[in-house]
């Protein structure tokens, strides 16, 4: 076994289901402010919410990408060059994400709150349908050749499994983020994401559910179907807790199930980093995709000193502000008149 390429497979798998956790709850939030917050108070608590560690949680995509950039430069070139358009309109969708959520406090009419509260919804449910389709045409193959370079026209990814990808995400995200929601508010917004959470959780999870077996049954294994027990598990654990009002324990059992669910994904189709639809010859594996091992050493090196910074200051963060949000907490909106000189 490359014992460094695994490592570091095992190391991007981590970083993925970070973002996946903690990225999912507030792409959740911001698609939930298009129909969940019925006034405009409602919808800055949504906002207030995510407020804080909206902008950390997507350090988490960034420095997946960079880590296998640095550590499988052929699965990072075949990958995004195959997927270039998804993965544009992913980043278009950060972008406009981020304007909006900055520019939505820079005006006091409610057409402008609502085009960019509508903006926040659009900008994070194009995220979690290319971030899912692109995970999920990872773990299921895409054309490439003997050189890594794709066969086909530039839409030859879109197919079922991107597709099943997509509403996996999106489905996660929002019920992620109703748990996510009930638990840092009060008031209504409480009360309508735990009726959403019990409701509809079963639904918008069935995709996810449906990606992972399809996983299972053609590379599973005994380490990957242990992780779908976990996630089975953990995912009946969190909607009985929210069943009963216990929207920590639903959270974190949320949060459990897609990790154990994408390390399930991972693990079955482990040594393999990028399948190759055209001829299983052609896939990418940790062996033949990787770096050298110097390369390898001084990455594990570097992180193994920075990351757990990184973790302690994100962890410091959600503690300082892991208080409810409610409507009485939100100042009345009001309009600063600039001066004018004579």
């Amino acid at each position: 076994m490359d014992v460094l390429p695994t490592i570091w497979f095992v190391a991007i798998g981590a970083l993925w289901i970070g973002y996946l956790v903690l990225e999912g709850f507030d792409l959740g939030v911001g698609m939930h402010m298009l129909f969940t917050g019925r006034s405009d108070a409602q919808r800055r608590v949504m906002l207030n919410t995510i407020g804080p560690v909206w902008d950390g949680n997507e350090v988490w995509l960034l420095t997946a990408g960079a880590a296998t950039f640095a550590a499988f430069p052929l699965w990072y070139a075949s990958l995004f060059s195959t997927l270039y358009l998804p993965l544009v309109l992913v980043l278009l969708g950060l972008i406009f994400r981020a304007v909006s959520i900055e520019y939505r406090g820079k005006g006091a009419t409610e057409r402008w709150t609502r085009f960019w509260d509508f903006s926040i919804g659009i900008g994070s449910l194009v995220v979690a349908f290319g971030i899912g389709a692109a995970l999920a045409l990872t773990t299921t193959g895409l054309p490439i050749n003997e050189n890594g370079d794709r066969v086909g026209g530039p839409f030859v990814w879109l197919n079922g499994y991107a597709i099943l990808g997509g509403l996996a995400v999106i489905g996660f995200c929002l019920v992620h983020g109703a748990a996510f929601l009930a638990l840092k508010t009060d008031g209504p917004i409480r009360e309508k994401t735990g009726t959403f959470l019990v409701r509809w959780s079963p639904v918008f999870l069935l995709p996810i559910v449906a990606w992972v077996l399809i996983i299972q049954f053609q590379h599973g294994t005994i380490l990957s179907w242990a992780l779908v027990v976990i996630a089975v598990v953990a995912v009946v654990i969190a909607w009985l807790s929210a069943r009963a009002g216990r929207e920590g324990r639903a959270f974190t059992g949320i949060a459990v199930f897609v990790a154990a669910g994408a390390g399930a994904i991972f693990a079955a189709v482990y040594p393999v980093v990028l399948p190759s639809t055209l001829d299983p010859a052609f896939s990418l594996t940790v062996s033949n995709a990787s770096s050298g091992d110097y390369t390898l050493m001084v990455m594990s090196i570097v992180t193994g000193i920075f990351l757990p910074v990184v973790i302690a200051y994100q962890a410091w963060t959600y503690w300082v502000f892991r208080k409810r949000i409610s409507e009485t907490h939100i100042p009345t909106k009001h309009v600063v008149v600039a001066a004018v000189g004579k």
